[in-house]
């Protein structure tokens, strides 16, 4: 395929990347007509090497911030510039060297034949691949992929946290750019905003390339920040999808099966106290009572779980560009 018929754009956030920036600038394949670096208020070299390489490749557009505002707000900054150049499909490429751009057209492709809206790496589809990924980040990266799927709805996507993805121009003009999350929870708002416009996302096969350096995600953020995050997400995702948008069986189920098991647990726990105090057994129709609301509820969030494990966008919302 001919891809440099089509106004394809590479977004690259920057951020102390003055060691690999023109690596990965010059790796970019040349069927790419802009190449957007955004260089988040770096205090090392980055501009001044991304200014140097703007000399060779007339294509590299430097925007940089006074400052620092984090990875998403990079990308939002990017994208807008993306939108006003008129470009039909953004990539988003790291500066650390990490995210290899012989990719870019198993990247695109899919946007381009409007097989989806979205389209991401997934890492774990390589095994050669994942044997050289850090045990820690292989260990993190599998709990918050799901976790991840959960709260953003894309339940048929593995390694949704994977920040090496293409996006359809027309699809990422409906995003508000304002409400998405400026810090490294970035890419999941991202799906989470996606979701709602019901855009299909799919999977491309792309090894990440690991040589020694260490993760900025801090183990802190994972485990202190990114759980309050993904509920709030998940809450938000269920309360507009199954309420606001349509009020469906999945609400019924949330309606009956969630207060069941609050019934259930409270006024078991507080029975089992009770009784437990005064030294006696409690009787037959206080233990059932709690025992049954747990298990039906427990039946009826399940139902809930494989209607929303059903209910994930499966056709583009985009038309194919050829």
């Amino acid at each position: 395929m001919d891809f440099s018929r089509f106004n394809i754009a590479v977004v690259i956030p920057a951020y102390r990347a003055e060691d690999e920036i023109q690596a990965v600038l010059a790796g970019i394949p040349k069927f790419i007509r802009h190449i957007i670096v955004v260089d988040d208020a770096s205090p090392d070299a980055s501009a001044a090497r991304v200014r140097a390489a703007a000399e060779q490749d007339a294509r590299i557009h430097l925007i940089c911030h006074e400052k620092n505002q984090g990875v998403g707000g990079a990308m939002v900054t990017g994208f807008k510039k993306a939108l006003e150049l008129g470009i039909e499909i953004v990539i988003k490429l790291d500066s650390d060297g990490q995210m290899d751009p012989q990719y870019i057209p198993s990247l695109v492709a899919p946007l381009i034949h409007g097989d989806a809206d979205y389209a991401k790496g997934n890492r774990f589809r390589n095994f050669d691949s994942l044997r050289q990924m850090p045990f820690i980040r292989r260990v993190g990266n599998l709990g918050l992929s799901f976790l991840t799927k959960a709260a953003t709805g894309y339940w048929n996507v593995f390694d949704p946290t994977n920040g090496y993805f293409a996006i359809r121009a027309d699809v990422l003009a409906q995003l508000p750019f304002e409400k998405i999350d400026k810090g490294y929870f970035f890419e999941t708002s991202m799906l989470a905003r996606l979701y709602l416009l019901e855009a299909r996302v799919q999977d491309v096969t792309i090894p990440a390339r690991y040589r020694g350096e260490i993760s900025s995600l801090s183990i802190r953020r994972v485990l202190f920040e990114f759980p309050y995050k993904l509920t709030h997400t998940l809450v938000k995702r269920i309360i507009v999808k199954y309420f606001f948008y349509d009020f469906s069986m999945m609400a019924i189920y949330l309606l009956t099966g969630i207060p069941l098991l609050l019934f259930g647990l409270i006024f078991g726990s507080i029975k089992w106290i009770q009784y437990a105090r005064i030294g006696i057994a409690a009787p037959t129709g206080t233990v059932i009572l709690p025992t049954l609301s747990v298990i039906l509820a427990i039946q009826i969030l399940l139902s809930a779980i494989e209607i929303d494990l059903h209910a994930a966008p499966n056709k583009a919302i985009s038309k194919a560009l050829v």
